[in-house]
């Protein structure tokens, strides 16, 4: 493998859309292996799914115990990274709007990729389970499709 300073793209920042499922911590896996081999960081986003965005629009969960149930899966990505000595921040995104029609998670995913100035992606293709917690299934594609940034679909 060729040292970053002659690699062909300069990565500072790998973005890692996640959702709790085992897909995306192996996403996060290979994303952090990226950020070694770059000397970069890692910054996963956690994106919630139309069913948990509803509830909370409509009032039925409140958005805390949300933030707190997938607390200990960023926590595990956390010390994953940390462990392989990488530096990883997180966010939370929401991967669905009853507002805005054109909300979907890849389309989250390729915002939170300009907010927080991704230069690589690492986006999980997982299977169609029907899964209302697993948010990614469809992102993948969208991603590969749209991002302006290099992607890795694992």
């Amino acid at each position: 493998m060729e040292h970053a300073s002659s690699a062909p793209i300069d990565v500072e920042l790998v973005l890692a859309p996640v959702d709790g499922s085992e897909e995306s911590a192996l996403a996060v896996e290979y994303a952090v292996s990226i950020a070694e081999q770059y000397d970069a960081s890692v910054h996963a986003v956690y994106l919630l799914g139309e069913n948990v965005v509803r509830a909370i629009e409509d009032g039925t969960i409140d958005e805390g115990s949300v933030v707190g149930d997938h607390e200990a899966f960023m926590d595990s990505v956390a010390d994953y990274a940390t462990d392989k000595g990488v530096h990883i921040s997180h966010s939370t995104a929401f991967g669905f709007s009853t507002r805005v029609k054109t909300r979907h998670p890849g389309s989250a995913i390729l915002d939170t990729a300009d907010d927080v100035g991704a230069d690589f992606i690492v986006v999980p293709r997982e299977p169609v389970t029907g899964d209302p917690g697993e948010v990614l299934e469809k992102a993948a594609e969208y991603v590969l499709l749209y991002a302006s940034q290099p992607v890795l679909s694992v």
